[in-house]
């Protein structure tokens, strides 16, 4: 397992992490099957928003002896009530629905406090300027949460809330037709077939402008709906019309910048294995662009994806690294000290190019490499 900085929170992630919606029904024996091939494998990051108890406890059951291997993040304001899972915001029902979490799992501390869910900018507003926001920072002074993220499925609502400084991580649904729909407050329109009947052209601004913010401000995010509840990987069910891999998605979220971990929703042992060996697949399984390039009705002409399609590079030009530092540099207007000591970093840089053109003939979305890579020497000095 390959393992990421989590933005500026202080933790480490792997790259694949598990979600645990598909522990309902489980026995306390499965679950603990689930943990012990995440523990062999090295999933050390857990994704729990459902509130309930028995998923709950059976996870504390599981994690018991060998809770500090592992990172929990765990939802504020997803509470159990008449048996069925609630979104809250009432601050009596979100403190006591936090005491039965650390119950339930049996441990006096989450890594990562997640407030849960919030797609509209009214409900953030709420939450930034009151008393969830105020017990968020109560339980993360006291220890009782090491860092505090927020869920979303809305860039612009997931903007406000990276710029308030307030949040360390953000939970983020991110695939590739995701990437393509506009803001809206209602998560089911991201899969509305209207939305997908006309022609589509990139990715959405304010997608691209939240994962290169997230980059600058040192706000890692942790990846949901990767497969867009599995209808990515059913040509049938897909928008797209063709079938995308496991592998494939998951390799697409973690090219997007700031990711560091992408939750597989496992349902099933042999699910879980297919995500996890994306650790070891050949870098054609990896390969997505092909296949995004091959969407009818969807273009990605002239944007860089951050696929790798372009090299090799004769000169060791690592061209989508420089893509990516360069496009930080647009959106912020400036040259932010971090990106440029990661530009700096690189082992081969844009003003090595020497405008063959080899990468501009694999691009599979006709990106104008070769301005980029001198628009990159004239903006970093090299």
């Amino acid at each position: 397992m390959k393992y990421r900085k989590l933005g500026g929170s202080g933790l480490l992630v792997g790259e694949i992490g598990m979600g645990c919606e598909g522990f309902a029904g489980k026995t306390d024996a499965e679950i603990c099957e689930f943990v012990d091939l995440m523990e062999l494998e090295g999933v050390n990051c857990i994704d729990l928003y459902s509130p309930n108890p028995q998923i709950r406890k059976g996870l504390g059951r599981a994690l018991a002896g060998r809770r500090e291997k592992f990172i929990l993040q765990s939802h504020l304001c997803s509470i159990w009530e008449n048996d069925q899972y609630l979104r809250i915001r009432d601050i009596k029902k979100v403190k006591a629905g936090f005491e039965d979490m650390l119950n339930e799992l049996n441990t006096d501390y989450i890594d990562i406090g997640m407030i849960h869910y919030c797609d509209s900018l009214n409900d953030l507003e709420n939450i930034l300027s009151g008393p969830v926001m105020q017990y968020a920072l109560e339980l993360k002074n006291s220890c009782k949460i090491k860092c505090i993220g927020l869920s979303s499925h809305n860039p612009v609502v997931a903007k406000k809330a990276v710029e308030s400084g307030l949040i360390s991580v953000l939970m983020f649904s991110i695939n590739p037709l995701y990437d393509l729909q506009p803001p809206d407050e209602d998560v089911e329109q991201l899969w509305n077939p209207e939305k997908y009947s006309g022609r589509l052209f990139n990715m959405d601004k304010d997608r691209q402008e939240l994962y290169e913010m997230c980059e600058k401000l040192g706000v890692g995010i942790t990846v949901m709906k990767a497969f867009g509840g599995g209808d990515l990987l059913n040509c049938a069910l897909s928008p797209a019309k063709v079938s995308l891999t496991p592998v494939q998605c998951i390799h697409y979220a973690l090219t997007r910048p700031a990711v560091s971990c992408v939750m597989s929703g496992a349902r099933s042992i042999e699910e879980l294995k297919e995500s996890i060996r994306y650790e070891t697949a050949a870098d054609d399984e990896k390969d997505y662009a092909s296949t995004l390039a091959s969407f009818p009705s969807i273009s990605w002409e002239g944007h860089c994806m951050y696929c790798g399609h372009c090299a090799p590079c004769p000169r060791g030009i690592d061209v989508a690294s420089v893509s990516k530092f360069l496009n930080l540099v647009r959106a912020q207007g400036e040259v932010p000290e971090t990106v440029r000591e990661h530009y700096g970093a690189l082992e081969h840089r844009a003003g090595e190019c020497i405008s063959c053109g080899a990468c501009e003939s694999r691009c599979p979305f006709k990106v104008e490499i070769r301005k980029n890579m001198q628009e990159a020497k004239n903006v970093f000095g090299s």
